[in-house]
Protein backbone atom coordinates (compact mmCIF):
# COMPACT_ATOMS: atom_id res chain seq x y z
CA UNK A 1 0.00 0.00 0.00
CA UNK A 2 2.84 2.31 0.71
CA UNK A 3 6.00 2.29 -1.17
CA UNK A 4 8.65 4.97 -0.22
CA UNK A 5 12.05 4.55 -2.56
CA UNK A 6 15.00 6.79 -1.26
CA UNK A 7 13.14 9.56 -0.35
CA UNK A 8 15.08 12.85 0.72
CA UNK A 9 14.17 16.26 1.94
CA UNK A 10 16.68 19.26 2.70
CA UNK A 11 15.66 22.56 4.45
CA UNK A 12 18.60 24.76 3.63
CA UNK A 13 21.81 22.86 4.90
CA UNK A 14 20.00 20.35 6.81
CA UNK A 15 19.20 17.10 5.73
CA UNK A 16 15.79 15.47 7.43
CA UNK A 17 15.27 12.85 5.56
CA UNK A 18 18.75 10.96 3.75
CA UNK A 19 17.40 8.03 1.41
CA UNK A 20 14.83 6.76 3.64
CA UNK A 21 13.15 3.95 2.12
CA UNK A 22 10.47 2.00 3.19
CA UNK A 23 7.34 -0.35 2.34
CA UNK A 24 3.97 -1.11 4.45
CA UNK A 25 1.76 -3.32 3.12
CA UNK A 26 -2.15 -3.43 3.67
CA UNK A 27 -3.46 -4.93 7.18
CA UNK A 28 0.02 -4.69 8.39
CA UNK A 29 0.32 -1.60 11.61
CA UNK A 30 4.37 -0.08 11.21
CA UNK A 31 5.91 1.51 14.00
CA UNK A 32 8.15 4.22 13.19
CA UNK A 33 10.19 4.82 15.76
CA UNK A 34 13.60 7.42 16.30
CA UNK A 35 14.75 10.15 18.33
CA UNK A 36 13.60 13.91 17.89
CA UNK A 37 15.06 14.98 14.88
CA UNK A 38 15.43 11.67 12.84
CA UNK A 39 13.12 12.67 10.53
CA UNK A 40 9.76 11.07 11.65
CA UNK A 41 7.42 13.91 11.06
CA UNK A 42 8.96 15.24 7.56
CA UNK A 43 8.35 11.48 6.25
CA UNK A 44 4.69 11.56 7.48
CA UNK A 45 4.28 15.21 5.81
CA UNK A 46 6.04 13.87 2.49
CA UNK A 47 3.51 10.78 2.51
CA UNK A 48 0.61 12.88 3.11
CA UNK A 49 1.52 15.45 0.16
CA UNK A 50 2.18 18.51 2.88
CA UNK A 51 5.93 17.78 1.51
CA UNK A 52 7.48 17.15 -1.88
CA UNK A 53 10.31 15.48 -1.79
CA UNK A 54 13.95 16.50 -3.10
CA UNK A 55 14.59 13.27 -4.67
CA UNK A 56 12.95 9.71 -4.31
CA UNK A 57 9.37 8.45 -4.76
CA UNK A 58 6.69 8.05 -2.64
CA UNK A 59 3.43 5.80 -3.65
CA UNK A 60 0.33 4.80 -2.39
CA UNK A 61 -1.94 2.15 -3.93
CA UNK A 62 0.29 2.46 -6.37
CA UNK A 63 -0.25 6.60 -6.86
CA UNK A 64 1.78 9.56 -6.18
CA UNK A 65 0.64 11.04 -2.36
CA UNK A 66 -1.33 14.05 -4.01
CA UNK A 67 -3.09 11.61 -6.45
CA UNK A 68 -4.28 9.49 -3.21
CA UNK A 69 -5.45 11.89 -0.55
CA UNK A 70 -8.72 10.04 -0.62
CA UNK A 71 -7.21 6.86 0.51
CA UNK A 72 -5.01 8.80 3.37
CA UNK A 73 -6.15 9.85 6.62
CA UNK A 74 -3.57 11.56 8.78
CA UNK A 75 -3.60 12.94 12.50
CA UNK A 76 -0.76 14.66 12.56
CA UNK A 77 1.67 15.13 16.16
CA UNK A 78 0.62 18.63 17.30
CA UNK A 79 -3.28 19.40 17.23
CA UNK A 80 -4.60 20.64 14.19
CA UNK A 81 -8.38 21.28 15.06
CA UNK A 82 -10.75 24.62 15.11
CA UNK A 83 -10.96 25.48 18.95
CA UNK A 84 -14.45 27.27 18.53
CA UNK A 85 -16.30 24.30 16.43
CA UNK A 86 -17.63 21.42 18.70
CA UNK A 87 -16.70 17.95 18.18
CA UNK A 88 -19.56 16.84 16.49
CA UNK A 89 -18.73 19.77 13.96
CA UNK A 90 -15.38 18.61 13.36
CA UNK A 91 -16.43 14.83 12.63
CA UNK A 92 -18.93 16.27 10.57
CA UNK A 93 -17.05 18.62 8.42
CA UNK A 94 -14.32 16.35 7.87
CA UNK A 95 -16.98 13.63 6.72
CA UNK A 96 -17.76 16.04 4.25
CA UNK A 97 -14.46 16.53 2.85
CA UNK A 98 -13.76 13.50 2.70
CA UNK A 99 -17.39 12.53 0.44
CA UNK A 100 -19.16 11.08 2.67
CA UNK A 101 -22.79 12.43 3.28
CA UNK A 102 -26.48 11.48 4.47
CA UNK A 103 -26.60 7.80 5.86
CA UNK A 104 -22.83 7.30 5.34
CA UNK A 105 -21.60 10.43 6.97
CA UNK A 106 -24.46 9.08 10.04
CA UNK A 107 -23.12 5.65 10.00
CA UNK A 108 -19.09 6.92 9.97
CA UNK A 109 -19.73 9.61 12.45
CA UNK A 110 -21.60 7.02 14.97
CA UNK A 111 -18.32 4.18 14.28
CA UNK A 112 -15.58 6.68 15.60
CA UNK A 113 -17.85 8.12 18.02
CA UNK A 114 -18.26 4.67 19.50
CA UNK A 115 -15.05 3.29 19.26
CA UNK A 116 -12.68 6.01 20.50
CA UNK A 117 -15.69 7.47 23.27
CA UNK A 118 -16.65 10.83 22.00
CA UNK A 119 -20.01 10.52 23.25
CA UNK A 120 -19.93 12.56 26.70
CA UNK A 121 -18.11 15.85 24.69
CA UNK A 122 -19.74 15.89 21.20
CA UNK A 123 -21.35 18.64 21.77
CA UNK A 124 -18.08 20.77 23.59
CA UNK A 125 -15.92 23.25 22.04
CA UNK A 126 -12.88 21.47 21.00
CA UNK A 127 -10.89 24.50 22.70
CA UNK A 128 -12.28 23.35 26.10
CA UNK A 129 -11.28 19.96 26.01
CA UNK A 130 -9.36 18.21 27.63
CA UNK A 131 -5.33 16.84 25.62
CA UNK A 132 -6.56 13.32 25.53
CA UNK A 133 -10.05 14.47 24.36
CA UNK A 134 -8.63 16.90 21.92
CA UNK A 135 -6.77 13.45 20.72
CA UNK A 136 -9.25 11.85 19.86
CA UNK A 137 -11.14 13.92 18.01
CA UNK A 138 -8.19 14.33 16.19
CA UNK A 139 -8.02 10.20 15.68
CA UNK A 140 -11.42 10.44 14.45
CA UNK A 141 -11.39 13.10 11.78
CA UNK A 142 -8.58 10.30 10.55
CA UNK A 143 -10.19 7.43 10.36
CA UNK A 144 -13.66 8.27 9.55
CA UNK A 145 -13.55 7.87 5.75
CA UNK A 146 -11.73 4.49 6.85
CA UNK A 147 -8.50 5.51 4.46
CA UNK A 148 -6.71 2.86 3.16
CA UNK A 149 -3.49 3.99 4.29
CA UNK A 150 -3.54 5.73 8.22
CA UNK A 151 -0.81 7.70 9.19
CA UNK A 152 -0.44 8.62 12.77
CA UNK A 153 2.25 11.13 14.13
CA UNK A 154 2.45 10.77 18.22
CA UNK A 155 -1.25 10.20 18.30
CA UNK A 156 -0.95 9.71 22.29
CA UNK A 157 1.21 12.20 22.98
CA UNK A 158 0.26 13.45 26.69
CA UNK A 159 -3.09 11.01 26.08
CA UNK A 160 -4.42 9.20 29.37
CA UNK A 161 -4.45 5.61 29.40
CA UNK A 162 -8.56 5.80 28.25
CA UNK A 163 -7.83 7.70 25.09
CA UNK A 164 -4.49 5.32 24.67
CA UNK A 165 -6.36 2.11 25.04
CA UNK A 166 -9.56 2.70 22.51
CA UNK A 167 -6.92 4.68 19.91
CA UNK A 168 -4.78 1.72 19.87
CA UNK A 169 -8.00 -1.10 20.21
CA UNK A 170 -9.43 1.21 17.23
CA UNK A 171 -6.26 0.56 15.15
CA UNK A 172 -6.08 -3.26 15.13
CA UNK A 173 -9.40 -3.48 13.83
CA UNK A 174 -8.35 -1.50 11.31
CA UNK A 175 -5.89 -2.71 10.65
CA UNK A 176 -7.43 -6.42 10.36
CA UNK A 177 -10.58 -4.88 7.81
CA UNK A 178 -6.93 -4.48 5.84
CA UNK A 179 -5.98 -0.81 6.09
CA UNK A 180 -1.92 -0.36 5.95
CA UNK A 181 -1.02 1.83 9.37
CA UNK A 182 2.22 3.55 9.93
CA UNK A 183 2.13 4.71 13.50
CA UNK A 184 4.59 7.22 14.54
CA UNK A 185 5.78 7.47 18.65
CA UNK A 186 8.37 7.31 20.79
CA UNK A 187 6.08 4.22 23.29
CA UNK A 188 7.65 1.40 22.30
CA UNK A 189 5.15 -0.56 23.98
CA UNK A 190 2.57 0.77 22.26
CA UNK A 191 4.05 -0.89 19.08
CA UNK A 192 4.12 -4.23 21.31
CA UNK A 193 0.48 -3.83 22.44
CA UNK A 194 -0.19 -3.52 18.37
CA UNK A 195 1.88 -6.23 17.26
CA UNK A 196 3.62 -3.68 15.20
CA UNK A 197 6.59 -3.90 12.68
CA UNK A 198 8.81 -1.59 13.64
CA UNK A 199 10.94 0.53 11.61
CA UNK A 200 13.94 2.84 13.37
CA UNK A 201 15.01 5.74 11.96
CA UNK A 202 18.52 7.57 12.29
CA UNK A 203 19.13 10.86 10.38
CA UNK A 204 16.17 9.95 7.82
CA UNK A 205 17.17 6.76 7.13
CA UNK A 206 15.88 3.64 7.82
CA UNK A 207 18.65 1.62 10.27
CA UNK A 208 16.41 -1.34 11.41
CA UNK A 209 13.25 -3.62 9.96
CA UNK A 210 11.24 -6.27 11.22
CA UNK A 211 9.27 -7.99 13.79
CA UNK A 212 9.65 -6.90 17.09
CA UNK A 213 10.98 -11.01 18.06
CA UNK A 214 13.84 -10.61 14.95
CA UNK A 215 15.08 -7.58 15.80
CA UNK A 216 15.40 -8.27 19.45
CA UNK A 217 17.05 -11.96 18.74
CA UNK A 218 20.69 -11.82 19.69
CA UNK A 219 19.83 -9.08 22.58
CA UNK A 220 21.07 -9.98 25.82
CA UNK A 221 19.01 -10.93 28.57
CA UNK A 222 19.27 -9.84 31.80
CA UNK A 223 19.55 -12.74 34.99
CA UNK A 224 19.30 -11.23 38.42
CA UNK A 225 20.13 -13.22 41.61
CA UNK A 226 19.28 -12.36 45.12
CA UNK A 227 20.62 -14.75 48.09
CA UNK A 228 20.71 -14.54 51.66
CA UNK A 229 23.40 -12.60 53.19
CA UNK A 230 24.92 -11.47 49.66
CA UNK A 231 24.72 -8.46 47.15
CA UNK A 232 22.14 -9.20 44.39
CA UNK A 233 24.11 -10.44 41.33
CA UNK A 234 23.09 -9.11 38.28
CA UNK A 235 24.56 -10.41 34.56
CA UNK A 236 23.56 -9.71 30.94
CA UNK A 237 23.70 -12.64 28.55
CA UNK A 238 22.86 -14.00 25.56
CA UNK A 239 22.43 -17.46 27.38
CA UNK A 240 20.28 -16.40 30.23
CA UNK A 241 19.86 -20.22 31.34
CA UNK A 242 23.12 -20.82 31.37
CA UNK A 243 24.34 -18.06 33.13
CA UNK A 244 21.40 -19.08 35.55
CA UNK A 245 22.61 -22.37 36.33
CA UNK A 246 26.28 -20.81 36.71
CA UNK A 247 24.98 -18.20 39.40
CA UNK A 248 22.63 -21.29 41.09
CA UNK A 249 25.90 -23.03 41.67
CA UNK A 250 27.61 -20.76 43.39
CA UNK A 251 24.76 -18.80 45.47
CA UNK A 252 25.89 -18.76 48.74
CA UNK A 253 23.45 -19.11 51.46
CA UNK A 254 19.62 -19.29 50.86
CA UNK A 255 17.99 -18.15 47.46
CA UNK A 256 15.66 -15.20 47.90
CA UNK A 257 15.06 -13.76 44.63
CA UNK A 258 15.40 -15.30 41.19
CA UNK A 259 14.67 -13.08 37.70
CA UNK A 260 14.97 -13.19 33.73
CA UNK A 261 14.22 -9.91 31.98
CA UNK A 262 14.13 -10.88 28.69
CA UNK A 263 15.47 -7.95 25.99
CA UNK A 264 12.63 -5.40 25.34
CA UNK A 265 11.95 -3.01 22.56
CA UNK A 266 13.85 -0.30 24.54
CA UNK A 267 17.01 -2.15 24.78
CA UNK A 268 16.66 -2.50 21.00
CA UNK A 269 16.05 1.08 20.58
CA UNK A 270 18.95 1.96 22.67
CA UNK A 271 21.08 -0.17 21.33
CA UNK A 272 20.55 0.67 17.65
CA UNK A 273 20.40 4.91 18.17
CA UNK A 274 23.34 4.87 19.65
Amino acid sequence: MLHADGVTKRFGTAVALDGLSLDVAAGEIAGLVGHNGAGKSTFVDVVCGLLRPDAGTVRVGGRAPSAARADIGVAPQHIALYPSATAAEHLALFGRLAGLRRRALAAAVAEVVDALLLADFLDRRVGLLSGGQQRRVQAATALLHRPALLLLDEPTAGADPQTRESLLAALRRRAADGAAILYATHYLHELADLGATIAVVRRGRIIARGTSAQLLAGLPSEVRLRAEGADEVRVRTTDPAGALTALLDRAPGTLREVDIRKPSLDDLYRSLAG
